[in-house]
């Protein structure tokens, strides 16, 4: 009995030096990632770049959008609308100005999306930290896949892949909520040949608009010292 009870208890002691390593290699990883993409954003804040959407309503081609995009010193993100131009005629009279009225609205509405997905696409340090700590984390053939809800709002969720040699981003995908209204997306990520990341791509489903807004980041360029 004594020989099993001993057994048992070093079994245990194995058990728990076991978890705790899988717990400090999880705290590890999460810094080395959060590192990595928060010393890229900072390298990303020497472009200024323009990102030109193209909004789709019921599969119809509605309106272009290009704004300027840069990341300012302190993290924030600035976005500048460059020139918008719609796809639908321009009726006359009262429907013109009912028509110019609405258009104004889902402006305000399209622009407000874009934004909001910023947050998800250049997460601080301390929010890749926390969804890092909380996520389930796999390895698939070299590409680390995370996924935890409860990140920038309550009940949304987000998935992040992750390349495992140089921790930067390969793509995320989230769903989450608007102003009460349901909002999801999904964003890609590229590389110039200095090894610096960006987003390259992104989708945007806005349901209660039947609306989805595709975006493509161009025209990277330098700033100016």
């Amino acid at each position: 009995m004594n020989r099993l009870f001993t057994a048992l208890a070093v079994l245990g002691i194995a058990l728990v030096g076991s978890n705790a390593l899988a717990e400090m290699d999880r705290d590890q990883l999460s810094l080395e990632i959060s590192k990595a993409n928060s010393a890229n954003k900072d390298k990303m804040k020497a472009f200024i770049w323009k990102k030109a959407s193209k909004v789709t309503v019921d599969g119809k081609e509605m309106v272009d959008i290009l704004n300027e995009i840069s990341i300012q010193e302190n993290g924030d993100i600035s976005m500048v609308n460059l020139d918008i131009e719609t796809h639908v005629k321009r009726q006359r009279g009262l429907r013109g100005r009912m028509q110019q009225k609405a258009a104004e609205n889902n402006a305000k509405y399209l622009d407000g999306a874009i934004e909001y997905s910023l947050a998800y696409m250049y997460m601080t340090k301390g929010q890749l930290l926390d969804f890092f700590s909380k996520a389930k984390i796999t390895d698939e053939k070299g590409v680390l896949m995370a996924k935890a809800s409860d990140v920038l709002l309550n009940g949304d969720q987000l998935t992040i892949q992750v390349d495992k040699a140089s921790k930067l981003f390969i793509s995320k995908s989230f769903s989450s909520s608007m102003g009460g209204d349901p909002i999801s997306g999904e964003i890609h990520y590229d590389e110039f040949s200095s090894g610096v990341s960006h987003v390259s791509k992104s989708t945007l489903n806005l349901p209660a608009k039947n609306t989805v807004i595709m975006s493509e980041n161009k025209d990277f360029l330098k700033r100016v010292e």
